[in-house]
Order: structure tokens, then sequence, then C-alpha cells
């Protein structure tokens, strides 16, 4: 046997569970097609580690819960990497959410484990970043945490490769046949073949996640999926005061504005993908429909020929004949016990809760692994600068 834990995907899903099982004393290897970590969806997200307040209006406590859990863990853990900043809620007259429906939401956030929220006094509104003021009825000010998504991956990379796993670049998977022993992995490395022996085979793909699983045998079940695609745009200017969460006025969804590398960033949409993962693109509607958001909210409008950068990334979320933005963001591992028990792939994910879906990837493999001895706790692992 190579290795106990093999995992294909350097995302940050990935790189969490190379981490968690080096962390727990098993020999771990972790293969990426491309030439570094973070080249899918791990470095186009929103650059977030927060609760999700939004998520409350659909119910999702325990997550937002374990989310605020994890983010006073990564501000603790990677205080280099991990920032807290005050984001600013503006509620104007025509705003459909109502001030004290938002002052509950921020209530419920901070007794879950948030920080404390306040309402900005009206002789500060001047001062945020050229919001437009003119039917502006309240502003409120709460504390979430900003990272660089890709910045993050790379440390808990360093992290697992400290501990002792291997990660091996420009490693394409190729095709994996199990047994109840575990599993023979093929693989290209430039122009060459490989192949190593595993007792557990870990999908972290991402978007490519039900691609990989039709290179199985024997095949396991597919969960039914969609992907959405999520675009963000930077243009030129930076926010001083803080990070902004606005309503869209088209479909009254959440839309952030924050300082981004000296610009500003603001994102993001939703929208079924469908295609070749590697394909996807921002579409011109997200980037006027992103214009809109932002021009609505602030002054000196922003036009398409001034947008700077545009990147989209894709969710993995449940299939549902509903709208992507009210769907369940829990992460979902499956093991399909009966036709290919070595194999588990994880499903969506968020890159605050990256840690303890690792955690309990370990928990669902650990039975079909021998007693090791622990290196360290990942609940209070420090990463490196």
């Amino acid at each position: 046997m190579d290795f106990e834990v093999l995992i294909v995907g350097a995302g940050i899903h990935g790189a969490a569970v190379a981490q968690a099982a080096a962390a727990a004393g098993y020999r771990t290897v972790l293969l990426e097609q491309y030439a570094q970590p973070a080249q899918g969806t791990s470095s186009k997200s929103s650059k977030l580690i927060h609760g999700g307040l939004r998520y409350l209006e659909s119910g999702q406590l325990r997550l937002v819960r374990e989310c605020l859990v994890e983010r006073a863990r990564l501000l603790h853990n990677a205080p280099h990497l991990v920032e807290l900043k005050p984001f600013f809620i503006p509620v104007y007259a025509d705003t459909y959410r109502r001030a004290w429906q938002i002052r509950v939401g921020l209530g419920l956030y901070a007794l879950l484990g948030g920080k404390r929220f306040a309402t900005l006094p009206r002789a500060q509104w001047a001062r945020l970043d050229g919001l437009r003021t003119a039917g502006l009825q309240t502003v409120f000010r709460y504390y979430d945490a900003q990272t660089d998504d890709a910045a993050l991956t790379r440390a808990v990379c360093a992290s697992a490769v400290s501990l002792g796993a291997e990660i091996r670049y420009r490693h394409t998977f190729l095709q994996a046949r199990c047994d109840k022993h575990g599993c023979r992995v093929r693989y290209r490395h430039r122009e060459n073949t490989g192949e190593l022996h595993t007792a557990v085979l870990v999908n972290a793909a991402g978007a490519w996640v039900n691609q990989f699983l039709q290179h199985v045998e024997p095949a396991p079940v597919r969960l039914d999926i969609d992907m959405v695609q999520g675009t963000h745009i930077v243009i030129p200017g930076s926010l001083q005061r803080g990070l902004y969460y606005m309503e869209a006025p088209s479909d009254r969804r959440a839309i952030f504005a924050m300082p981004w590398q000296g610009n500003t960033m603001i994102g993001t949409t939703e929208s079924l993908f469908r295609g070749d993962p590697a394909r996807v693109r921002p579409l011109p509607e997200e980037i006027d429909y992103l214009l809109a958001v932002r021009n609505h909210y602030f002054g000196q409008r922003i036009a398409v020929s001034d947008v700077i950068d545009a990147f989209a990334g894709l969710r993995i979320l449940p299939h549902s004949e509903g709208s992507a933005f009210n769907r369940s963001r829990d992460t979902l591992l499956h093991l399909d016990r009966s036709r290919c028990p070595r194999v588990l792939s994880i499903y969506g994910g968020k890159l605050t809760s990256h840690r303890i879906t690792a955690e309990r990837v370990m928990a669902k493999i650990r039975p079909l692994l021998p007693p090791r001895a622990a290196r360290a706790d990942t609940r209070t692992l420090l990463l490196p600068a």
C-alpha cells in the first residue's frame, strides 16, 4: 500500500483533507492537475470568512452557527490571512427587507456567535465611501471576516506538507479501480502515466466531482447536482470604510461590495451552468447586473469599459427546481458503501467551514483505516505565514 489516504483536487477542501489526514497520522498524498493549488473556485470566491447572515432567511441556523465557530478558529489560527472587517447594511425607503427584520437577523447572528452589531449614527453616513443617502433610513454595522482565498488554500497545503503529506502537482487523475481492500489510482504526470495504491480515495474535485466518478470502477452512485455560476467584477477605487451588504433592486438578492487589492470587488451572481467547468466565464449580463447594483447604491457611475477584471467560479448545490439563492449550502459527503465503499466524494462546501468538513471526512473514512497516533489537532493548529 503506497498511501492510506489519497486525495484528488487541491482546492480548499482537498487541502483541508490532506491536512486533517496527515494530522491524524496517515500516509497522505494529494494529486492536483494544475501547477499550483486553488485554480478553480477556491480562488474565485467572495473572499469572505463568515457565518452567512443571509442563510438565516432560509432557516439554516446550524450552518450559520458552525461557520461562525470556524470563523473564530481561523481568526485565531491564521490572523495573518483572516481579518475581521466592518460590514454596512443600508436600508432605504424602497428596501424590501425592513430595518426591524434586519435588526432581528443581526441579533440572532450575534447570539449564534457573531459580534455585536450597531446602528450607525446619521452624522457618519456621509463618510461611507459615497454611498447614496437619498431615501436612506438606517445603516447597520456588523462584523465578519475577509481573506485571500488562494493564499489561505496555499497555507493549508503548506500545513499539510509540514505534517508529512505529499502534494504532487501536474498530476491528472485518470482512473481508479477499487475493491474491498483499497483503490489503484492511475494518473498522468506530464507525458508519463503511473499508478498508486491507496486504502481510501477522496474525491475533492470540486465542480468535476461527478466527472471524476465516471472514471471509478465499480461505479459509485452519483448525486444529482446543479452547477451554479458565481461571477465577481473588480472596478477602480478602494472602499475605505469597510464592506457593503446590498440588496439588488431587481431581484432582492444579497450583493457585496468590498475592498480588494487596492480596488473594489462586487459579487456575486447565481446562474445555472452547464458544460465543462474549465470553460466557466463571466457572462455580459452578469457584469451588467453587478454594475447596476453598484451604480444604484454609489455615486460616480461605473461603465462596463471601467471594469478592471471579472472572474467566475462554480458552486455545487443539490439539484432543485427552485432558486439557487434559497437552497441549502450544506456540504454533502457521499460514500457509496454498497458498491464502492473506499471512495468518498465531497459535494459543495464553503470556504469558511473547510476545516470541519475535513474533520467529518476523516470521521467517515477512519473505520476503513488502521489506527494511528495523531500528530496534531487541526482545531488549534496555526497556519504558516
